[in-house]
Parts: structure tokens; C-alpha cells; sequence
């Protein structure tokens, strides 16, 4: 006869996967970034905050998940192509390539652009688009 658990509680069913989020926090990049003639022809420091949610689904490999790098990739692509007037694009063509891996359900990138604001320590947006 097996032995009842002595804790008043209905024995615990096997967990059911909710969700599954993949992040990168604090990306440094140096990117043409900016709609000022005082922004134009140089760089400025953006950080970038990406956060992935997934499709629960196990993961024993990385092939079962997103790679932080493919994350990072994505980032320094989009400073690759040239310079970008604003942050809120920059983080929208961001959000749009975390959401070409269907795994994907939700993207949300918040960039950061220090320096900007007098006073502020950054000044920045968030953008989240979702399937």
C-alpha cells in the first residue's frame, strides 16, 4: 500500500509549460542614430534591452530556443545599414526581426539613448509588437 503524503494538499499534477522568455539586457552599441544636424555623421552609445517570448516548448538544445547572439546580430545588422533617425524605428526594425523566428509571440526592445536629454540620465522608448 503506498503511503499517502502526510501534507493536506491534493497531490501535485506535472507542471504545465506557461512560457518560455529569452532576454538580452544592456547591448551596447555605437550607432548613427539621431535627427540633428549635431547627430549626423557620428556615433552615439544606444542601449538596448530586447525581451523574446516564446512558445513554451521544452528546450534541451540550443536549436530548441533563440541564441542571445542571434539577438545581438539583429542589433548590430540594423547599425550596419547606416544611420537611422530615430530611436522608436531603430527599436521597431528590431522588434520585427526577434518576430521572424516563428517561435516568437511577443517582442519587446527598449533602447536607451544616454547623453540625450540634459539632466536625464537616458532618454529612450520602448517598443513591443506580438503576433
Amino acid at each position: 500500500m503506498a503511503a499517502s503524503s502526510p501534507l493536506p494538499f491534493a497531490e501535485p499534477s506535472a507542471p504545465r509549460r506557461e512560457g518560455l522568455t529569452v532576454f538580452v539586457r544592456g547591448l551596447i552599441l555605437e550607432a548613427g542614430i539621431g535627427i540633428h544636424d549635431h547627430e549626423q555623421g557620428r556615433l552615439q552609445t544606444l542601449v538596448i534591452d530586447v525581451t523574446l517570448e516564446l512558445t513554451p516548448a521544452p528546450v534541451e538544445r540550443l536549436g530548441d530556443t533563440v541564441n542571445y547572439e542571434t539577438v545581438a546580430r539583429a542589433a548590430r545588422a540594423i547599425v550596419a545599414e547606416g544611420h537611422v533617425g530615430l530611436v522608436e524605428t531603430f527599436a521597431g526594425r528590431l522588434a520585427e526581426a526577434g518576430l521572424a523566428d516563428p517561435r516568437v509571440r511577443r517582442c519587446v526592445v527598449r533602447i536607451e539613448k544616454p547623453g540625450a536629454l540634459d539632466g536625464a540620465a537616458a532618454a529612450g522608448c520602448e517598443v513591443a509588437l506580438a503576433r
